[in-house]
């Protein structure tokens, strides 16, 4: 007579669980980018989430002979990866970007954006070449299209002096970023606003803009593995090219920075399109590990923010020349 064994009877350390992950994972063809870009990846994050271990410390752990909880937990998250075909941080409610954890669930796109990795790098308060020399003089930051608030968490660690204004179209979404909110303590510093862009935050001005919007083209939005389409619709689609949000974007922009600052903004594969339809923009193209020419940045400048304060400055000055000074100028 033979007994039916189950994966939780036969794997017994995490070494085990990892590899049978990965054959499960590979045989099922699903597909990854939700955090992780491969089987192995995914799987080391399941398993050690699903452990409540560090993410990124495998190598002590493997050996490790676990608890028949822990291996029957282990063995229901991989079995539901493969036959839902959930994103992982969907079954773990956890999410990390820089190593910033984050709650997450099917209320928010999986938070992903190289701008966590941009607004971390030598581009922000870099030694050399730099977007912004000094964090410190960034006192006010716009995350637009917020999502989970993953962004505009980050900058709070990264601009310790600014307030943050989070904004996202979606109640739902809104919740989740409250969650998070309140998780990494930033009640007094992000102020979350439910509204189309730009529209809920009337005339304020941002010192610096950060934007992950929707992006996805039509003919991707068809073609999406079923992972994605686990997240909501809305937090991916923007129209026929995928630029529909973007443009609105550029338009009201310059209207809500303050000079000197700039904008942020990642557009995936839409490049060749924006340069060509706004020839007159500067913009300047940031590459992460993962991305080459995915995110831009555009100065306030180059947007066509005066320094109104400037020409203030002028004006009080050639008034206060005599007569005849003021005709020679």
């Amino acid at each position: 007579m033979t007994v039916e064994t189950s994966p939780a009877d036969q794997l017994l350390t995490i070494r085990d669980f990892l590899r049978y992950a990965i054959s499960r994972f590979n045989q099922a063809g699903l597909a990854f980018g939700h955090g992780a870009s491969t089987a192995f990846d995914d799987a080391a994050f399941l398993v050690l989430e699903g452990l409540k271990l560090p993410i990124d410390t495998l190598e002590p752990f493997l050996d490790a002979r676990l608890l028949p909880e822990e291996r029957q937990r282990l063995a229901d998250l991989i079995e539901a990866r493969v036959t839902t075909r959930k994103p992982t941080p969907y079954l773990l409610n956890r999410a990390y970007i820089q190593g910033v954890p984050f709650f997450v669930d099917e209320r928010v796109i999986v938070p992903r954006s190289f701008i966590g990795e941009l607004i971390h790098s030598e581009f922000f308060g870099g030694d050399e070449f730099t977007l912004i020399e000094d964090l410190s003089s960034i006192e006010t930051v716009l995350d637009l299209c917020t999502g989970s608030a993953s962004l505009a968490i980050l900058a709070a660690g990264v601009f310790g002096n600014a307030e943050i204004d989070a904004v996202d179209l979606s109640p739902d979404a809104l919740e989740v970023a409250k969650i998070n909110v309140a998780e990494h303590g930033l009640g007094n510093r992000i102020e979350l606003y439910e509204g189309d862009l730009f529209a809920p935050l009337g005339d304020k001005r941002y010192d610096l803009i950060l934007t992950n919007p929707p992006y996805v083209d039509e003919i991707a939005m068809e073609e999406l593995p079923e992972e994605y389409r686990h997240e909501p619709e809305m937090a991916l689609a923007s129209g026929l090219d995928g630029l529909d949000i973007v443009r609105r974007i550029l338009e009201a922009a310059p209207a809500h920075l303050n000079p000197g600052g700039g904008l942020l903004c990642e557009i995936g594969a839409g490049r060749e399109i924006l340069e060509a339809e706004y020839p007159a923009l500067d913009f300047f193209w940031l590459d992460t590990e993962e991305s080459e020419g995915e995110v831009f940045w555009l100065s306030a400048e180059s947007l066509g923010v005066a320094d109104t304060g400037a020409e203030e400055q002028d004006l009080a000055d050639l008034a206060d020349l005599d007569g005849d000074e003021a005709e020679d100028v």
